[in-house]
């Protein structure tokens, strides 16, 4: 064998898709050994690796046939990585790969973005309570002006329900609902005062409870209240029938339970009711063959309060009390359904003494209210009161003692 064919390298084996590498030009004139040729570096002669003349990359292939593409691939990708310079202007390590950053929990921003919020959702609610306002009557009362809202931890506010049919024509208090919420007690108390109950009015002659506000509005009603009964009461509210009716439908109606009976007379007194308003004949009437729980709107729910047909004064008191409290019990429900509409179309036709601060101080008080428990309850109560007619008028005498104290023990917790 000649010197040049033991000099002889085998071509190199490249693997199909892979580039097969230039051969380097051989210098026959080097001096031997061959490993003193730089331009050999990596390849490998038949005299010294009988294994023939692989690269290290075709060893890493034969060595181990399993290895497929992919890993080769890596390697490839490894082995030709960019060097970073060192300081020097060297080849320094292998660019590594930026680890991306961890966002982290900012509880300053977070407080931020929530007080943002609570602002915007403020606004919003204070815009909502002021539209409503403005659609009221403000009748302030003078002797009234600076008395506080709330006295010995309770908020007192009288409910009336007047019974005139046209405008100008204040009619009589056609229902006396005390609503007081206690903040201590965690209660909310409904107290119905009965009309026909016969009582000291001043500077009128002993009448009965209904007459004081005929003879001088809700100051002197408020006043006759306080002189017999001993609740310190001076913030009112007036709704006449359009205005219960409008406040009902914009609340979205009411669930409760009827009997068949009382479903019969809702039909009875919606017949007044639709020609006051000038409504068809018929407008909104039940199915008289019903009976049970049954959602009725804001005239049918009018016409269900007003029911006197069915039981005593007592019984249409009651019914006064299960509308108001099945509207207070929904209030989260009626506000979260129908805040747009109460916004756009508040109902009018209401009359009060509170101040527009005074309202939005009670609608701030709503959400911690709905939680609280309502407690039904009319005056007189049981077994302090006796049928009596008085200058022919049919009315109640009361032991008013005995109701001052029930009055006193329910509403303020006093034992």
């Amino acid at each position: 064998m000649n010197r040049d064919s033991e000099r002889n390298i085998k071509q190199r084996k490249v693997k199909p898709g892979r580039q097969k590498t230039p051969e380097p030009e051989l210098n026959l004139d080097m001096l031997w050994p061959p490993e003193n040729d730089p331009d050999l570096k990596g390849y490998y002669l038949d005299e010294d690796y009988p294994d023939d003349a692989f690269s290290e990359e075709d060893y890493l292939y034969e060595d181990y046939p399993e290895v497929d593409e992919t890993v080769l691939e890596q390697y490839d990708l490894q082995k030709n990585a960019p060097k970073r310079k060192d300081a020097a202007g060297g080849a320094g390590q292998p660019r590594q790969k930026k680890r991306r950053k961890k966002k982290r929990f900012r509880p300053g921003r977070f407080l931020l973005l929530l007080l943002l919020l609570v602002a915007a959702a403020a606004g919003l609610w204070g815009f909502a309570v002021s539209t409503v306002y403005d659609r009221m009557h403000y009748a302030p009362i003078a002797s009234l002006q600076y008395t506080a809202m709330e006295t010995e931890g309770v908020t007192n506010i009288l409910l009336i329900g007047n019974d005139s049919r046209d405008k100008g024509d204040d009619g009589r208090s056609d229902a006396m609902l005390l609503v007081s919420v206690n903040n201590r007690t965690k209660k909310i108390y409904l107290t119905s005062f009965l009309r026909d109950m016969y009582v000291e009015i001043p500077g009128h002659k002993n009448n009965r409870l209904n007459e004081a506000y005929s003879f001088g509005g809700p100051e002197l009603l408020m006043e006759t209240i306080r002189l017999n009964f001993g609740i310190e009461v001076n913030r009112y509210m007036l709704v006449n029938f359009q205005a219960f009716a409008r406040l009902v439908d914009a609340a979205g109606g009411v669930d409760l339970e009827l009997t068949n009976g009382e479903v019969i007379y809702v039909n009875g007194y919606l017949t007044e009711y639709n020609a006051l308003e000038n409504r068809p004949a018929g407008t909104d009437y039940l199915d008289e063959t019903l009976s049970g729980m049954i959602h009725l709107n804001g005239p049918q729910a009018l016409a269900y309060c007003r029911n006197r047909y069915i039981g005593t004064d007592f019984a249409r008191t009651g019914r006064q009390r299960k509308v108001l409290s099945a509207l207070m019990e929904r209030a989260p429900v009626i506000l979260a359904g129908h805040f747009a509409e109460l916004v756009r179309d508040p109902p009018a036709d209401l009359t009060t003494n509170l101040t527009k601060g005074e309202c939005l101080r009670l609608s701030l008080m709503a959400p911690a209210a709905a939680v609280y428990g309502i407690v039904q309850q009319s005056v007189p109560v049981d077994g302090s009161y006796s049928d009596a007619r008085i200058r022919d008028m049919a009315v109640l005498e009361v032991d008013f003692e005995k109701n001052r104290q029930f009055l006193r023990e329910s509403i303020y917790g006093e034992q």
